[in-house]
């Protein structure tokens, strides 16, 4: 193992020594949709693998091709990620999410010669290619029907003499403030981010032949495809993909499919806390979770009801490995994100780029300790050496998250730099008044953001998925008077808007930048909006200011 240097070499050795271990399952309900098998071993998905290798590499496939792949969050896409890594092609991993014309987007810039996708999204595909005026060919299901293609015909990516550094695929970010950024990722960061997670300590490290980790991302996004995926090879144990995240199936799918872990993000955890109670919450073979952005006030709540254990982590697409909260105490009544993991290293920074103390809120920022602070990050922006740059400034990764680091080690996330609210000259972290208004027995979910205010630069707008269907001004002001026990008076939603659903991403990661598309104008009438304003003025605080 000491010579594998691609991610299809780590798959291979693996696949020798667990052969007939299970590497894949899906849940029995989707074994005929997908018309995929409920379970495939390690042998059964190498044969398979290898064969599509052959078919891609017979039409002219190799070293610096990229082929993208839209497969959404089934397991196939995962068979065609390594069997083009295993000839040096790049996969462009596809969101089939977003609009024709956001696809369109991601195949011109990435310049990918071909999509290989499931019939089920193809019309969609085809969309996105005719938006991109490019010639890309489209299959379905496999490379079969794709054309032979010529070097000539097709945009190919610089490939290194180190089949380590060699890409194996372009995962794009959110761009939920413009167009989304194409990080490319080589062999080393898929062999880093693998293999931190699957041994990350002796009591999270995943057990071959034992451990079922079901995870409901997309496989478009790191966690999945490179973290999740790359720790199962590396350790023989066994990836479970039931689709994106469903409430109503998530216990069933987790009995059916024998999970002893899974992963979250975003707002499934609130979501399975508002499923009525049964005697059956218990009934389950999960040992622990991994995920990130669990409120600490259903954190607790969770535990108990469930018996599962969640532990935190905080990674980007850039970074591949990060933090993990691994030992006790986990700081569950806190946002505590964890201490580094897999030989990263982290600083609090202040604006001026000097260190923050302990305890002190500033910028997050990382790197290899290894001497070469790049090893196992991301290889830069696809053509925006400029952003990657910039992104490295210092000699360390900027990750534009807000946190402070404790004097034992541990890190604690505040928020993402572009959600503080600045409201008359004071920075107010949305996280801290989400965390409040999670507890509020009005409250399902919510999500907070900044708003223009005339007055005060910015003021905080609080966007409501009602516990028990009540939106009119009375509940409206109940939830902001119990947030006024909890926060300092400007915190408090100034206003409330009331809605059935929150936005979210394959991810559920709250699409802020969707909750507002038109704008906002205070003059304007919006149902289930309300002005707070007038309930958020400030207390006196002591027998002289109380005075007339």
């Amino acid at each position: 193992m000491n010579d594998v240097v691609t991610l299809y070499e780590l798959f291979v050795d693996s696949a020798r020594r667990h052969h007939d271990l299970p590497m894949i399952a899906v849940p029995p309900r989707l074994v005929e949709p997908w018309r995929f098998p409920a379970e495939m071993t390690y042998g059964e998905v190498l044969q398979r693998v290898d064969e599509l290798a052959d078919s891609y590499a017979a039409r002219g496939f190799g070293d610096g091709d990229l082929v993208a792949l839209a497969f959404d969050s089934r397991p196939q896409h995962l068979l065609h990620h390594l069997a083009l890594n295993r000839i040096g092609t790049c996969t462009v991993p596809l969101n089939t999410d977003l609009t024709a014309r956001e696809l369109g987007y991601v195949l011109s810039h990435s310049g990918a010669s071909a999509v290989v996708c499931i019939s089920e999204v193809a019309d969609h595909v085809h969309a996105a290619v005719r938006a991109s005026a490019t010639d890309i060919a489209v299959a379905v299901d496999g490379p079969a029907d794709l054309p032979p293609v010529a070097p000539a015909d097709r945009a190919r990516l610089e490939v290194s003499a180190d089949p380590a550094a060699t890409p194996a695929a372009i995962l794009y970010t959110s761009g939920t403030t413009g167009h989304p950024k194409g990080c490319v990722i080589d062999n080393r960061y898929a062999l880093a981010s693998g293999q931190m997670y699957g041994k990350a300590t002796a009591g999270l490290a995943l057990r071959p032949g034992i451990d079922r980790v079901l995870n409901p991302l997309p496989l478009y996004h790191m966690n999945t495809l490179m973290m999740t995926a790359g720790a199962v090879i590396a350790r023989g144990a066994c990836l479970v993909l039931p689709g994106r995240f469903s409430a109503t199936h998530w216990w069933d799918d987790i009995r059916a499919t024998r999970a002893t872990r899974f992963h979250y993000l975003g707002i499934m955890i609130p979501a399975l806390m508002t499923t009525p109670a049964s005697p059956a919450d218990r009934d389950h073979t999960v040992v622990n979770a991994i995920g990130a952005g669990v409120d600490p006030a259903v954190h607790a709540a969770f535990e108990e009801r469930f018996g599962i254990p969640l532990h935190e982590v905080w990674g980007m697409t850039e970074t591949g490995r990060g933090l993990l909260v691994a030992e006790e105490p986990r700081r569950i009544d806190t946002r505590a994100c964890g201490r580094p993991q897999g030989g990263i290293e982290a600083r609090i920074l202040r604006e001026d780029g000097t260190e923050a103390p302990d305890g002190e809120v500033g910028e997050l920022v990382v790197r290899d300790g290894s001497g070469d602070p790049r090893r196992g990050f991301f290889a830069g922006y696809l053509h925006d050496p400029e952003a990657t740059e910039e992104a490295w400034r210092g000699g360390w990764f900027h990750t534009g998250d807000l946190c402070r680091r404790g004097g034992d080690g541990m890190f604690y996330f505040v928020d993402r730099a572009k959600n503080i609210i600045r409201r008359s000259g004071e920075n107010i972290s949305s996280a801290e008044v989400e965390a409040v208004l999670a507890e509020d027995p009005h409250v399902a979910q919510v999500a907070v953001l900044a708003v223009p205010d005339a007055l005060r630069d910015e003021e905080v707008l609080a966007v409501v998925v009602p516990r028990g269907g009540s939106t009119d001004v009375d509940t409206a002001r109940a939830i902001c008077e119990r947030a006024r026990e909890r926060l300092a008076y400007y915190k408090v939603p100034g206003w409330i808007r009331f809605t059935d659903t929150l936005p979210t991403t394959g991810t559920q990661k709250v699409q802020k930048h969707l909750l507002l598309p038109d704008g906002f104008d205070e003059t304007a009438s919006r149902p289930g909006l309300h002005d707070c304003r007038p309930f958020k003025k400030r207390r006196p605080t002591t027998a002289q200011e109380a005075r007339p």
